[in-house]
């Protein structure tokens, strides 16, 4: 290749290019660099002083040179071969280092730097790995799913633009898969970009899962070689749905078999323990032989109690595969006799019944008028109190709403019956006559009064309790009266009357205030006399003192004698 150094380069170049000699202890030389980056190669060569100039080439696979750059060592001017993969990508220092921009991959070749002088040329050959890292590898064309016992593939790994070309390896849960016959099959390719010299690297895998593969995370990864050594990069997890045949069927029932009464809707669901799941069934209800195909769900509508039975599923290409359940439709009867309204005459015999019958033991409660009674009620001779709204209920504990109850309203009826009593005021002036009522329907009570007296108070009439009440008034009889009492319902119209004599102490209290009267007027007379014997007395006194004055004319005894006086009236 002819130089652009001028012909007194080219005649010293021509003569001494044969001559080319490796300075001795310099070996070869390896400059690695990343795809994209720059590549720097030092010369490697002491400058001779006499040196006329440098220049760099590289070898072509059959040995021949190309040359790329010139260097003069006197007008320090920097020439570059018309080389088009070159062009615009080189750069060479003032101490013969070599730059080439934009690594490519084409750029791994065998350089050599060559300083010449008048009498010889020196070389410094270095060889240029250039490295490309790949992309993260990715598992892709991943099956929807992996079936047990079978070997199916499981998916592509896949890792692009890498120099040089790099190797995969699989992973299950962090371990590497090894090849192994039937079960782990991988099928690696790389191709190259003829283009870019980039390689691409695919690994296929076929795998034979097994249940112990579900959620069980498989991973690659690439190891490639760069400018500082070997790499990895990891893939992303993938996780795959396994498919495994169903071994075990499974009945559930709802509600809660301990729960089931009669009135209620049963579902049935038969369960295959497969993936996927079975989505039909063979149903088998109690006396039937052949089954009835559904989905994996079967519904009943108010069920009785001979719906009590054997349950049972299986799979339809798999009538062997089978599962069983026993169910129990609850019930519970109530029987009450009498019930409803019962109407009996009070002293009456009543035997009163509450039969269960259920599907296991249940519990009873009596009630009256909403009071629960410690027992059953039994009545051997009916009494007024008697009487009410009864209640037997029943329910099964376990079995939630399943309650029964029957009410019976007995009403004990009696003709009225009447018992009157009087009682005496302590004054003596009053008395109080009271007639008792009992009987039902509530009879009205009247009142009747032969002969006078006065009625001091109203009849008063207390609550009715128990088929009892009564009714009294308050009388001051002047004369003997007789008081009469009548209660009436609708069954009959009872009397009864009761003689009170007149007030035995009136005639005593009369008497009492005449002479109260009498001592009163006496002692208003006996005052009066009295006044008038003093009255008199006065005027004698006054007579005998002015007699006595004429014959003694003593004023002294004259005072003594109306001191006298004074005292006698006094």
């Amino acid at each position: 290749m002819e130089s652009k150094a001028g012909p007194s380069c080219r005649l010293v170049f021509c003569l001494l290019i044969s001559a080319a000699v490796l300075r001795p202890g310099l070996g070869w030389y390896t400059v690695n660099s990343a795809y994209g980056d720059t590549i720097i190669m030092p010369c490697r060569l002491d400058v001779p002083q006499n040196l006329m100039f440098g220049k760099w080439k590289y070898e072509k696979p059959d040995g021949s040179p190309v040359f790329i750059a010139f260097r003069s060592s006197t007008k320090k001017s920097v020439q570059y071969d018309d080389v088009p993969e070159y062009k615009d990508r080189l750069s060479l220092s003032e101490n013969y280092t070599l730059s080439i921009s934009n690594a490519r991959i084409s750029d791994e070749k065998r350089f050599v730097c060559m300083l010449v002088t008048e009498d010889n040329v020196f070389e410094a050959p270095t060889i240029v790995k250039v490295f490309k890292q790949p992309s993260k590898p990715e598992i892709v064309s991943k099956a929807p799913f992996l079936e047990t016992e079978q070997l199916k593939k499981l998916g592509d790994c896949i890792s692009k633009d890498s120099y040089p070309d790099g190797n995969i390896t699989w992973y299950r849960n962090g371990k590497v898969l090894q090849p192994l016959e039937g079960v782990v099959v991988l099928i690696f390719k790389k191709q190259m970009d003829p283009v870019t010299q980039l390689y691409t690297m695919t690994s296929s895998l076929e795998y034979k899962a097994t249940k112990t593969d579900i959620q069980m995370p498989f991973t690659c990864s690439v190891t490639y070689y760069g400018p500082s050594g070997q790499k990895t990069l990891q893939s992303e997890q993938a996780i795959f749905d396994i498919y495994y045949p169903t071994e075990q069927v499974t009945i559930q029932v709802l509600p809660s078999k301990n729960a089931i009464k009669e009135g209620d809707n049963i579902t049935l669901t038969c369960l295959g323990n497969g993936n996927p799941p079975p989505e039909e069934f063979l149903f088998y209800l109690p006396g039937q032989p052949e089954g009835i195909r559904s989905s994996n769900t079967y519904t009943l509508t108010d069920v009785r109690r001979n719906a009590t039975g054997d349950y049972k599923c299986s799979l339809i290409d798999k009538k062997s595969m089978i599962a069983s359940t026993t169910i129990t439709v609850h019930y519970l009867d109530l029987s009450l006799n009498p019930s409803g309204e019962v109407t009996k005459q009070i002293g009456d015999a009543l035997p009163v019944s509450c039969t269960i019958s259920a599907s296991r033991n249940a519990t009873v409660v009596w009630m009256k008028d909403n009071i629960r009674l410690r027992s059953s009620p039994s009545f051997s001779s009916l009494h007024y109190q008697d009487a009410g709204n009864y209640v037997c209920e029943t329910a099964l504990q376990e079995v939630e709403g399943l309650k029964k109850r029957e009410s019976l309203t007995l009403i004990v009826e009696g003709k009225p019956q009447i018992k009157m009593t009087k009682k005496t005021d302590p004054s003596g002036l009053s008395k109080t006559i009271i007639c008792h009522v009992e009987g039902f329907p509530k009879p009205a009570i009247q009142w009747t009064i032969t002969g006078s007296g006065s009625v001091i108070n109203q009849a008063k009439e207390s609550p009715y309790i128990n088929g009892r009440y009564y009714s009294k008034i308050i009388i001051s009889p002047e004369e003997n009266v007789t008081l009469t009492c009548t209660a009436e319902n609708q069954l009959e119209r009872t009397v009864n009357s009761l003689n009170v004599s007149a007030n035995e102490n009136r005639e005593k209290v009369n008497d009492q205030a005449k002479l109260i009267v009498g001592i009163v007027v006496g002692l208003l007379l006996a005052a009066l006399v009295a006044g008038v014997v003093y009255w008199l007395y006065m005027k004698k006194s006054k007579t005998a003192s002015k007699h006595v004055n004429k014959d003694l004319g003593n004023l002294e005894e004259n005072k003594k004698l109306e001191e006298n006086n004074h005292k006698t009236e006094a």
